[in-house]
């Protein structure tokens, strides 16, 4: 994602304004009695909040022109729905609203589908682990969140971790110069073991000190399930010439094995 680049969504964004909170101020009441001026005015002077908030989202591969479309529709959510008796600042209501607006749009174009009714499930998770933590005090545990929404705690989980974005293997996790740490890196693999590693190694330095006969010989026989019949067919030998290259290729191999 070029988040850099000037001009986004054709706008040139090394000359977009910044309104000060006592414009802010003074534009609020005209928008809220339907003048468009002051609401373009607005939406334009707080255009650099949304480049702020769309720099986190930055690794995602996101187009940066979709991102900051999606952004400007949280900052319209955000203008339409502000409270100005409140003594809050515009922005510290407004990138809330933007952040939720893109992880919706996120999690909605995700390549992994979500049913609808999991990922409702998981919003209100989200919802009452916030409202139990506001509550308590502290992080609540799985168990209390299925409690307060009577549900089952799998269903917590199952939804939970529906709505996690996908990692890709080759996402760098660390990077000091030319040199980069990828998830894949950080993975076990328990379906291979280390002396079957070793092994398969073993077998590979073994087979090259083959003839090319020889190996193909071994590779149609033990690796494509050949029968010696089959395997005398396709390369154009007799059944008794296969089985006496086989068990002088496989004698040889146990020597490096």
């Amino acid at each position: 994602m070029a988040i850099n680049k000037v001009e986004i969504c054709g706008v040139d964004t090394s000359t977009l304004p910044v309104l000060n909170n006592e414009r802010m101020r003074e534009l609020f009441p005209k928008i809220h009695a339907g003048d468009m001026d002051a609401r373009r005015e607005f939406i334009q002077g707080n255009l650099r909040l949304v480049l702020s908030v769309i720099q986190r989202f930055h690794n995602r591969g996101e187009s940066v022109d979709d991102l900051f479309q999606v952004g400007c529709i949280g900052l319209i959510k955000a203008i339409d729905n502000f409270d100005t008796s409140q003594n809050v600042r515009f922005s510290t209501y407004a990138v809330p609203m933007i952040v939720g607006e893109i992880r919706r749009y996120l999690r909605d174009n995700n390549p992994i589908r979500v049913s609808r009714s999991l990922r409702d499930t998981a919003y209100k998770a989200l919802k009452a682990r916030e409202a139990l933590g506001y509550r308590i005090g502290r992080e609540p545990t799985v168990a209390e969140i299925a409690r307060e929404m009577q549900i089952r705690e799998e269903d917590v989980v199952l939804a939970l971790e529906a709505i996690q974005d996908p990692v890709s293997l080759y996402d760098p996790v660390y990077q000091d110069g030319a040199d980069a740490i990828y998830v894949m890196d950080q993975v076990r693999d328990n379906r291979v073991t280390e002396d079957e590693w070793v092994r398969d190694l073993s077998i590979k330095q073994a087979m090259d000190r083959l003839s090319e006969r020889e190996r193909s010989i071994i590779h149609r026989r033990f690796f494509q399930g050949r029968t010696q019949m089959e395997v005398a067919s396709e390369i154009g030998i007799s059944q008794a010439q296969v089985s006496r290259l086989e068990k002088a290729a496989l004698q040889q191999m146990r020597k490096y094995i």
